[in-house]
C-alpha cells in the first residue's frame, strides 16, 4: 500500500510538470510559468500534508523523488555559478576606463549592502520589542536542547578566527580550489581572482596589445557560451519551484509551526518592513516601486523557495541585466556580493531579534540604548565577517550572540521553524542585492534607463 501512495504522488508531480511544460511550449510569459508552479506546489504540498503525517515514510520518500527535480535544479543553478561570475567580470572590468572604476563600483555595492544591514537589525529589534518577544517563553523539547548543544560546538570553530582573520580567508591562495567551492569563502575569492585577471587585462592594453586583444576574443567566446547555458537552466525554474514548494509544504509540521507562530509572525513583519525600505530607497532614486517589484518577482520567488542565495545569481544577474537594465559588471558584482556579504535577512534581521529575545535571560535590558547601539553595530561588521560562510544566518547569530556575550544555545529553540522563516530571510538577501545593483548603476549614471520601462512580461529564460 505505500509503494502504491508513494507511485501516485510522483505520477501528479509528473502531471504538474507535465501542465508547466505545456505552458511553456504555448508560449506563456515566463512570470505566469513560475507563479503557476508556486500555487500548483502549494496546493500539492498541503494536500499531502492533509493525507498523510509530515514525517511517515510516504512523505519522506515520495519527497525524495520530488528533489530530482528541485535540488537537481538547484545543483544546476550552483554549477554554473562559477564560470558566470568568472567571465563577467572579467569582461565587464576589460571594458572599464579605469581601475578606479572598479574600487568605486564595489565601494558603492559593500556601502548599500552594509548600510541596508544596519538598518535591517534596528527594524528588527523595534519589530521583536513591539512584540515583546522573549527566548524563555518558546518551549524547549529535545530538538531544541540537542540543536542547542550542536550551537555551542559550532561556536568554537566560528570563534578561533577573529573577523580580520576571516576576511583574509577572502584571498584567493588557490583559485584553481576556489572555483571547485573547496572553501566557504570559495564565491568571493573567485570574485577577487577574476578583478585581478580583468586589471591585468587593463594593463595589457597599454604593454601588449595583440595578446589583451587575443584574451578579450576568448573571453567574448567564453561569456557567449556561459549566457547560453544560464539560459538554458533558467527555462527550468519553473518546475524547480514547483517541486521545491512542495517539499517544503510537504514536510514543514504544522504543530511546531503554531507554537512558535509568534516569532514567525514578528519574523515576517520585520522581513517586510525591509523589503518595503528597499522600494524608498529605490524610489529615491527614481525607480517605481510596482514596477520593479513586478520585474524581480520570479528571482525572488525561486529564492523563497530554494532558500539558496548562492544559487540564485544566475537568475540575479539575469534580471538586473536584462529587467532593470544594470551592466553586467555591476550585477555580477553585487550579485556576488550579495550571496556572501551584508545579508539583511540572514546577517541583519535573525541575528539582531535573537540578540533582543535573549538579553533578559542574563539580565540585560534589551530596550536601553546602549545595548541597542552595540548591537547594530556588531551585526554590522559581523555580517561582514561571517561573509561566504556556509548556514550564514546560523553563523551571523554565533558570531553576534558571543560577541554580545549571550548564551548561543537558546538559538537552537527556533530549530522548528527555521526552513519557514530562512524562506523569507533568503528572498530579502536576494532583493538587497539587487538594490544596491540598481543604486550603484544609477549613482554611476550607468544604468539603462529603457531596459527598466520596457514591458515587464520580457521572458528573461527565452531569450
Amino acid at each position: 500500500m505505500e509503494t502504491l501512495q508513494i507511485i501516485l504522488n510522483i505520477a501528479v508531480m509528473l502531471v504538474l510538470l507535465g501542465l508547466l511544460f505545456w505552458m511553456q511550449k504555448k508560449h506563456i510569459s515566463f512570470t505566469k510559468r513560475v507563479f503557476t508552479g508556486l500555487g500548483l506546489g502549494i496546493l500539492f504540498g498541503v494536500a499531502l500534508q492533509l493525507l498523510f503525517p509530515s514525517e511517515s515514510a510516504v512523505i519522506g520518500k515520495s519527497t525524495d523523488w520530488f528533489n530530482i527535480v528541485g535540488r537537481g535544479y538547484v545543483g544546476l543553478l550552483q554549477m554554473i555559478v562559477i564560470p558566470l561570475i568568472m567571465v563577467s567580470i572579467i569582461s565587464a572590468i576589460m571594458k572599464l576606463k579605469g581601475k578606479q572604476n572598479l574600487g568605486k563600483i564595489s565601494g558603492l555595492i559593500i556601502a548599500v549592502l552594509l548600510i541596508t544591514t544596519a538598518i535591517a537589525a534596528s527594524v528588527s529589534i523595534v519589530t521583536t520589542l513591539s512584540f515583546d518577544l522573549q527566548a524563555l517563553e518558546i518551549p524547549a523539547g529535545d530538538r531544541e536542547i540537542a540543536r542547542g548543544e550542536t550551537l555551542e560546538q559550532r561556536l568554537g570553530d566560528v570563534a578561533d578566527k577573529t573577523i580580520p582573520q576571516q576576511i583574509l580567508d577572502f584571498v584567493p591562495k588557490n583559485p584553481f580550489a576556489d572555483m571547485t567551492g573547496a572553501r566557504s569563502t570559495s564565491t568571493l575569492a573567485v570574485v577577487i581572482f577574476s578583478a585581478f585577471i580583468g586589471v591585468a587585462v587593463l594593463g595589457l592594453d597599454r604593454k601588449k596589445p595583440e595578446q589583451a586583444e587575443t584574451f578579450r576574443k576568448i573571453i567574448d567566446a567564453l561569456y557567449a557560451v556561459v549566457m547560453r547555458i544560464v539560459t538554458i537552466v533558467l527555462r527550468l525554474t519553473p518546475y524547480g519551484i514547483l517541486a521545491l514548494i512542495t517539499n517544503t509544504i510537504a514536510t514543514t509540521n504544522p504543530q511546531e509551526i503554531l507554537k512558535l507562530i509568534k516569532f514567525v509572525g514578528a519574523s515576517y513583519v520585520a522581513l517586510i518592513v525591509m523589503f518595503i525600505i528597499h522600494l524608498i530607497l529605490l524610489a529615491i532614486f527614481g525607480y517605481n516601486p510596482v514596477q520593479y517589484v513586478r520585474k524581480v518577482l520570479p528571482t525572488l520567488v525561486f529564492a523563497f523557495t530554494s532558500r539558496s542565495s548562492a544559487a540564485s545569481i544566475p537568475l540575479n544577474v539575469e534580471t538586473q541585466t536584462k529587467r532593470l537594465g544594470v551592466p553586467d559588471g555591476i550585477a555580477n558584482l553585487s550579485a556576488s556580493f550579495g550571496a556572501t556579504i551584508g545579508q539583511n535577512g540572514c546577517a541583519g534581521v535573525y541575528p539582531a531579534m535573537l540578540a533582543v529575545m535573549i538579553a533578559p535571560t542574563v539580565g540585560i535590558n534589551p530596550a536601553s540604548w546602549d545595548f541597542i547601539l552595540t548591537l547594530i553595530l556588531v551585526v554590522m561588521i559581523s555580517s561582514f565577517g561571517v561573509a561566504g560562510v556556509g548556514g550564514g544566518a546560523t553563523f551571523a547569530s554565533l558570531i553576534v550572540l558571543s560577541t554580545m556575550n549571550l548564551p548561543v544555545a537558546l538559538a537552537g529553540l527556533l530549530i522548528s521553524v527555521e526552513p519557514l522563516i530562512d524562506m523569507g530571510r533568503t528572498a530579502l538577501n536576494v532583493n538587497d542585492s539587487i538594490t544596491a545593483g540598481v543604486i550603484t548603476g544609477k549613482v554611476l549614471g550607468e544604468n539603462d534607463l529603457e531596459a527598466f520601462k520596457r514591458n515587464v512580461d520580457i521572458d528573461v529564460a527565452q531569450a
